[in-house]
């Protein structure tokens, strides 16, 4: 699975990866994002302070202080060798001799071998020095695990189809002509394909209130998405609020869509304004890769936590 979904994301490989099987993953940073749902972690350029630190786990965050990369607390290297071992809750990560834990000390332990090799994949890739928020995938493992804001499965699910209300690909402008035939041509074959895979209408809109969407298309999106597991679940919301987007996110997920395509249909205004205006040095194309990055891991994080039939059943209904 991993060697097939490996041709979903082209991004650099990780060096140094040693007898860990290698998955393709750039290193990113740890964002405390604005759009972040309740419970789920990602990726910024600068990790947080001591005072963030401490209100973060006062309203359930759980960080670690030995995670921030404030001077003085990293924290260097402390194994040689990563494996994986099969439980009796299914496969775990050895760091040496020390099984690793979550930040509230369960036993980390994932559901799939594939999954354990990825997040063995991101510990055998650190250097002398342990870059935590470099970590997507370990980083959802144990959100999936701890799961700090005590959600079950119909919340997550609501929060997922939540989206739908202010999707991305649903607003549309009005001005100037050529962004509005842009938004047209590259939106409009992903709308009309949801709504034909689905059964559903959703339409767009250029009012700010957004299109009205049916109570009926709600209803199948929800029960499309009971389908799969906690642990994808989590998954699938992290990418929705990645994108902004529920609609590109199953188009993530049913393979309609390749990461790359799905982050620059996500952004198309902003690329349209940089195309026309110019583009501010690094800065975007720093953005572009860190959404690229957290868009994959969490792509492959619902498919490595996807059982195989129910993934093999989704795919062969399009």
């Amino acid at each position: 699975m991993v060697s097939q979904l490996s041709q979903l994301f082209p991004l650099p490989a990780w060096s140094g990866c040693g007898h860990v099987a290698q998955l393709r993953h750039p290193r990113t940073c740890w964002m405390w994002s604005r759009y972040l749902s309740p419970g789920l972690q990602t990726y910024a350029r600068r990790p947080p302070d001591s005072r963030l630190i401490h209100h973060l786990n006062a309203t359930g965050w759980h960080v670690n202080p030995e995670h921030s990369e404030a001077p003085g607390r990293q924290r260097k290297r402390f194994y040689q060798n990563v494996s994986i071992t099969q439980g009796e809750g299914g496969f775990e990560i050895n760091l040496d001799h020390r099984k690793l834990k979550t930040p509230q000390a369960k036993l980390f332990t994932v559901p799939s071998e594939a999954l354990a090799i990825a997040v063995a994949t991101e510990w055998d890739s650190q250097q002398d020095t342990i870059k935590f928020y470099t970590m997507h995938l370990t980083t959802l493992c144990n959100t999936s695990l701890d799961n700090p804001t005590q959600r079950n499965k119909d919340q997550l699910i609501r929060a997922a189809v939540k989206f739908l209300d202010t999707d991305t690909i649903c607003y549309r402008v009005e001005e100037p002509a050529t962004l509005v035939e842009l938004q047209k041509n590259e939106w409009d074959p992903i709308i009309e394909w949801a709504e034909k895979r689905y059964d559903v209408e959703i339409g767009s809109s250029t009012s700010i209130m957004g299109p009205s969407i049916p109570a009926r298309t709600r209803e199948v999106l929800v029960s499309h998405l009971a389908s799969y597991n906690m642990w994808a679940l989590q998954g699938i919301e992290f990418v929705v609020t990645q994108l902004k987007s529920l609609v590109l996110t199953l188009g993530l997920m049913d393979l309609r869509l390749t990461v790359e395509q799905a982050v620059l249909l996500s952004r198309l205004e902003e690329e349209y304004q940089i195309q026309k205006w110019g583009n501010i040095e690094w800065a975007h194309d720093y953005e572009l890769q860190e959404l690229r990055a957290r868009t994959a891991a969490g792509t492959l994080f619902v498919h490595l936590c996807s059982e195989s039939a129910t993934v093999k059943h989704k795919l062969l209904q399009q």
